[in-house]
């Protein structure tokens, strides 16, 4: 959620677009581009689409890491802005934010407090995921507490062998003694459980579920 301070900082980063086409969500961009929706009353009782773009590559060739997400007015380039982001429009603002993981937040906040999340572009990843959710809600509820395993098991093993490299360095074994973990698995597995973390907050990502405990503050 943003704070008021923080969606006022957002607000000033949003500049111009250029009025070029939203291009159409192609099969091999679910995992490197995130396209939302949001059919709107505009201030002149007309009705409007909004779209959110964001490219996931972007973000990690952009210099400051976060990329940009760009707001397009029936199908034409309206604003960008770097991510987060906050987008003024009738009756509300669109905010966008954004982990190393996908999206954290892409929802429509009325002035009134309301918010509601944007619709997923039914090809994206984001979109297949909701389409899954409403078709074979056991399933999905099975996949979410998976991945939220994939989470949580990782995190368990690792912290107490972090815990341990840290107090051998020997300025914070001089003040703070050391720790000998329980648990010391070898290198493979480690990076076995990394990845298994990391998909497991891919699949949160595509469900917008986020935690900053969980799937980190990136």
């Amino acid at each position: 959620m943003f704070t008021e301070r923080s969606r006022r900082k957002a607000a000033r980063r949003v500049k111009a677009g250029n009025g070029r086409l939203l291009k159409d969500f192609r099969w091999w961009q679910p995992l490197s581009r995130a396209l939302f929706y949001l059919p709107l009353t505009n201030d002149d009782d007309r009705q409007v689409v909004f779209a959110v773009d964001v490219s996931y590559w972007q973000q990690f060739l952009a210099d400051d890491g976060k990329g940009k997400a760009h707001l397009y007015l029936d199908g034409k380039h309206h604003t960008e802005s770097k991510l987060p982001a906050a987008f003024p429009v009738a009756g509300g603002t669109i905010e966008v934010a954004s982990t190393v993981f996908g999206l954290k937040r892409c929802h429509y906040v009325t002035d009134e407090g309301a918010v509601h999340q944007l619709i997923p572009d039914e090809s994206s990843a984001e979109g297949r995921r909701a389409r899954l959710d409403r078709e074979h809600p056991s399933l999905s509820r099975w996949i979410g507490f998976i991945s939220l395993i994939m989470l949580i098991v990782p995190m368990i093993l690792a912290i107490p062998q972090i815990i341990d490299s840290l107090t051998h360095v020997p300025l914070i074994a001089q003040h703070l003694g050391t720790f000998n973990s329980p648990i010391a698995l070898p290198m493979w597995l480690n990076i076995a459980l990394g990845l298994c973390a990391a998909a497991g907050s891919v699949e949160r990502a595509t469900r917008l579920q986020w935690n900053a405990m969980l799937d980190g503050s990136f």
